[in-house]
């Protein structure tokens, strides 16, 4: 990376200008993505401006587009919906609506357009620029514009941003607002729970969801829902006949509830809408079940974003930001997506093409290849749910393969849900499903029980014993119990706890029997995955307790809040909790710092309380520096602050570990467990010889986990490599290149890295049914 490089990326935008606007419906994480938008322009050099209530601000002008500035921004990351507002706009579909437009952007010298919002608004950014030189043409000719502001303007960049609770534009993973509409339906879904424990009823909960049913699938995943229904996957003709079966076999099992998700776009194979009073009605009529419907409505469009959308609206909006000012004539209109955890840019009409393929699919009743176009991450969802929600074990006593899941280390919310997962895929595969209590340590005492299936949530409890000690006691307890394989659900000590079961494997032949660790720990420091379950649920913790700091401090003048996060060594929630709340810095191990660092930062706060904007956050990973602890530093900040502005200093401690796991954590969990039950049951075929198991090759002990795009399983054995045991963290980690970020949207003068930004990509799809990725 050259110095020259580096420079480039805070002139780049000098002598340009950027508008900004939301249109079509609203979606929490708008904001950030304004945001974003707004302080990475000016820290480029460009000019930014607001273009207030969508397209209608556009073709009114005037007072709707104003030129925004860094302090305009603040305190704008924790509110849902869009400051700058949207509306429907009849008047942009017309040309004359369009010539108005153009107008009023060259009039401001603006070229470059970002737009938030859902497909019908990028399709409608797509023709303005398709028409610009038309447009341009039309009012030099009228006089409205001199032939120089037209060779000015002569071409349009536009970028789109995706804003869509529904989370229906393909060629993304996720849209902004999807992960926070989810927060608001699991919330309602875990209140509507316990009161149909209380009266054993059933409830109906319709989702919004017109033409995409990934809030109900991904809700009905979360919460064990007993049935889905979703407009991509009408069900079966006799469907009746199997709900009913379902929700009574459900009782017989001992459960006091059924809960059914409906998405409002729901279909039956005739094009006909199963509505949510129809089954409710059905329900009541054939078996007399207390039963109620809840219609959510524009609550899941309401309240705070999650912290998940808060950094995917601030990545976007800076890598927009790159698109747009990197843009040539040549350059095709985009989209800013999200692949695993990757930005990535796409030719805007090539999404827009396969989304209106999915909507052409399901008129022609193509439902297969409507769901394949969805994407892998909508088919993965369905897989999974379809196997746990409808697929009957074999009534059989036996059991194909013994298993045994176990918990390790900390806890981390989404535990139990991985446990359910893998539990439910094994008994559906035929195996004998064993859970151990208290991990390693329980499995030396033979703390193992059957599982037989009256709840699928097993708190099965977690001790940070390794096993090295145990391994007489361990290779006995497996003969014992005749366990062929092993699901180790944890953080660190899990993946140690891996590397010396394979160590051990050269003195106990009975440890040569596959296993998988599933990462799961909030301090997401497990080597070979970029997330760990239960990361995603603290994070949020941190980010609410951050909300409410800040709100606390906005009735004060000038105040400092250092918070002290978990994480041990690594920095990852101090980090992304960073991003997500807006924090003027964030002390990690992972980048080493000075005194000289930390003064710099007191008098970037000095300079911020002189601006509107009087109240500074800081985080601090607990492990950060031995020698700069929280307590340092709030002193530090309180010296050198006395007059300007006072401190005050929270350890958060283990109520990061705690609470009710997010729907990110629940359905990554789910998806893990499914996925790690069925490579085991591969396996242990795989292993099987002369009578009994025998695995002793290094990939029958991996890692389970997310890189990149896709979920992979890496044996812990290569994984060493890649380790920095003495601190717990691995070697390289993704989450570092988001640093820069933080640092430039906190106002910092730094070196923005241009060398590593999203690239074009196309859309892989073939028309044969075999469809998008």
């Amino acid at each position: 990376m050259t110095q020259e490089e580096h420079h480039a990326a805070k002139t780049l935008g000098i002598g340009k200008a950027i508008a900004v606007l939301t249109s079509g419906g609203d979606a929490q994480g708008m904001n950030a993505a304004v945001r974003a938008v707004v302080r990475v322009g000016i820290f480029t050099g460009a000019r930014v401006f607001f273009v207030h209530e969508g397209y209608q601000g556009l073709v009114d002008g005037g007072e709707h587009i104003r030129e925004a500035t860094w302090e305009s921004v603040s305190m704008m990351l924790q509110l849902g919906g869009t400051v700058i507002g949207s509306a429907r706009c009849k008047d942009f579909r017309e040309r004359e609506g369009r010539l108005r437009a153009a107008h009023n952007l060259v009039k401001r010298g603006i070229t470059n357009l970002c737009v938030i919002g859902g497909d019908g608004s990028l399709t409608g950014a797509d023709t303005f620029r398709s028409e610009w030189s038309d447009l341009l043409n039309d009012l030099q000719k009228a006089g409205k514009i001199t032939a120089e502001e037209a060779t000015k303007s002569s071409y349009l960049n536009i970028v789109g941003l995706v804003g869509s609770i529904d989370n229906d534009f393909c060629g993304t993973d996720m849209t902004i607002g999807t992960d926070s509409a989810l927060h608001r339906i699991v919330e309602i879904v875990d209140a509507i729970t316990t009161t149909a424990q209380s009266h054993q009823r059933t409830f109906v909960l319709e989702v919004m969801g017109r033409h995409c049913g990934y809030l109900a699938l991904v809700t009905s995943l979360s919460c064990g829902a007993d049935w889905v229904f979703i407009p991509e996957c009408p069900p079966d003709d006799d469907w009746e006949e199997h709900l009913c079966r379902r929700l009574t076999e459900t009782r017989t099992r001992g459960s006091r509830l059924n809960i059914i998700i409906v998405a409002e776009g729901a279909i039956d194979k005739n094009g006909k809408p199963i509505t949510s009073e129809d089954i409710k009605n059905l329900v009541v009529k054939r078996l007399g079940y207390d039963t109620r419907v809840t219609v959510l409505g524009h609550v899941q469009r309401g309240g705070t974003p999650s912290a998940f959308d808060r950094i995917l609206g601030s990545r976007m909006g800076v890598e927009a930001v790159m698109a747009l000012l990197e843009g040539t004539p040549d350059t095709p209109a985009c989209v800013v997506s999200l692949s695993g955890n990757q930005a990535v840019r796409l030719p805007l009409m090539e999404c827009v093409q396969v989304t209106k393929d999915v909507t052409k699919a399901m008129d022609e009743k193509r439902f297969d290849e409507a769901i394949k176009l969805r994407g892998r991450s909508f088919m993965n969802n369905w897989e999974v749910y379809k196997l746990l929600a409808h697929v009957r074990p074999p009534v059989s006593k036996g059991g194909l393969h013994t298993v045994a899941v176990m918990n390790v280390g900390a806890p981390a919310a989404g535990m139990n849900a991985a446990v359910r997962s893998t539990v439910r895929i094994g008994l559906i595969q035929g195996n004998r499903v064993l859970v151990v209590h208290d991990g390693f340590e329980g499995l030396a005492k033979g703390q193992v029980w059957e599982y037989h299936g009256r709840r699928a949530h097993t708190h099965s409890g977690v001790s940070e014993t390794l096993p090295k000690k145990n391994f007489e006691q361990i290779s006995a307890n497996i003969t014992k119990f005749n366990i062929q394989g092993l699901v180790i659900i944890g953080g660190f000590e899990a993946y140690t706890g891996g590397l010396e079961l394979m160590e051990g494997r050269k003195q106990f032949d009975e440890l040569c029997i596959p296993f998988v660790v599933i990462p799961a720990t909030v301090s997401n420091n497990v080597p070979g995955s970029d997330f760990s379950i239960g990361a995603d649920t603290a994070l949020n913790t941190i980010c609410t307790t951050c909300d409410r700091i800040k709100q606390s401090a906005a009735g004060t003048k000038r105040r400092v809040f250092i918070i002290e996060t978990m994480g041990g060594y690594c920095g990852y929630l101090a980090t992304m909790a960073g991003l997500a709340a807006g924090a003027d810095a964030a002390y990690i191990f992972e980048e080493p710092f000075t005194i000289r660092d930390l003064q710099a930062n007191v008098e970037h706060l000095v300079q911020k309380m002189k601006t509107t904007v009087k109240r500074g956050l800081v985080l601090r990973n607990e492990k950060c520096n031995e020698n700069y602890t929280t307590d340092f530093i709030f002193n530090l900040y309180s010296e050198e602050g006395k007059g300007i502005f006072d401190s005050r200093k929270n350890v958060l401690g283990h109520m990061q570990q705690g609470g009710s796991p997010t729907p990110f954590d629940r359905n990554f969990a789910t998806k893990m467990g499914a996925k790690a039950m069925n490579w085991m049951s591969g396996k242990i075929k795989e292993s099987y010889r002369n009578g009994r198991i025998f695995a002793n090759t290094p990939d029958s002990g991996c890692v389970l986990g997310m890189r990149k795009r896709a979920l992979v399983f890496q044996p812990v054995a290569e994984l060493k490599d890649q380790t920095d045991f003495e601190h717990r963290i691995p070697k390289e980690q993704w989450w570092l290149k988001l640093r820069p970020i933080l640092k430039i949207l906190a106002k910092y003068e730094i070196d923005l890295d241009t060398s590593d930004h999203a690239h074009l990509e196309h859309i892989s799809r073939k028309r044969s049914g075999e469809a998008a990725v």
